[in-house]
């Protein structure tokens, strides 16, 4: 079972238009999938799940959209935290949080300190995110340290830099899943995913399924994970 997956939870939207409903519903069946998920990933034995929820792309979107996103989002984690609890499932957001409505922040903050001694499974929620900014802040809290004589340039790592990320802590993704069959990353976790499998289905984020993601677990395990290397027998070379 792979320790960490990531999923970019797509076609909120183009499922309410084929159901011809407003987006706002198709983002209600979102949270229904989600929370399924975090469930059903708990119940498999994975250690981390990262959900991409919210991206800072997404301020761009239409200004009642974005408010109805933001009473959605709230009111669905101030009803997460018994099954969290329940499921004994550690709560993380992940992100510019800073740019969240203070009502959220605070729901966030709320269940983030009573999820805090869970040790089943982390729960990552993307909100206001964005990898390159990161990695830029990675890289000014780093700058920083040189500046002020405490770091070496020659000093700074890889693991020093991953230590700086949002998810510092939690081992990268091994598999990420992308719904409603679009073929890009779309700015989440660059750093991360240097090596991570990536498994992407048609299937709409609303209708996705423990038997969808058994199937994306399925095609991960029949895969060969080289990170880079020629595996042949008794041969680990560079290739």
């Amino acid at each position: 079972m792979p320790r960490h997956v990531a999923i970019i939870m797509d076609g909120n939207g183009r499922w309410a238009k084929k159901k011809l409903l407003n987006r706002i519903n198709g983002h209600r069946r979102g949270i229904d999938a989600a929370r399924d998920t975090v469930v059903y990933c708990r119940e498999l034995g994975i250690e981390y799940l990262t959900l991409y929820t919210f991206s800072r792309e997404n301020w761009q979107r239409p200004p009642h959209e974005v408010a109805l996103l933001m009473s959605l989002l709230e009111t669905h984690l101030k009803a997460e935290e018994k099954t969290l609890l329940e499921n004994n499932v550690r709560f993380k957001a992940i992100g510019s949080v800073s740019e969240m409505p203070e009502s959220v922040r605070a729901v966030i903050a709320q269940l983030e300190a009573s999820t805090r001694r869970n040790n089943g499974m982390v729960l990552h929620l993307a909100l206001s995110y964005s990898g390159r900014e990161e990695i830029t802040q990675a890289a000014r809290t780093l700058a920083g340290r040189v500046y002020s004589g405490v770091l070496r340039p020659e000093e700074i790592t890889e693991e020093l830099l991953a230590s700086c990320l949002y998810t510092r802590g939690a081992p990268d993704p091994d598999l990420l899943i992308r719904t409603s069959g679009e073929k890009r990353i779309s700015n989440f976790l660059l750093w991360q995913l240097a090596y991570t499998e990536i498994y992407i289905t048609d299937v709409l984020w609303p209708d996705f399924t423990r038997r969808h993601l058994d199937e994306a677990l399925a095609d991960y395990h029949g895969r060969e994970r080289r990170f880079g290397l020629v595996k042949e027998p008794g041969v680990g070379a560079a290739g």
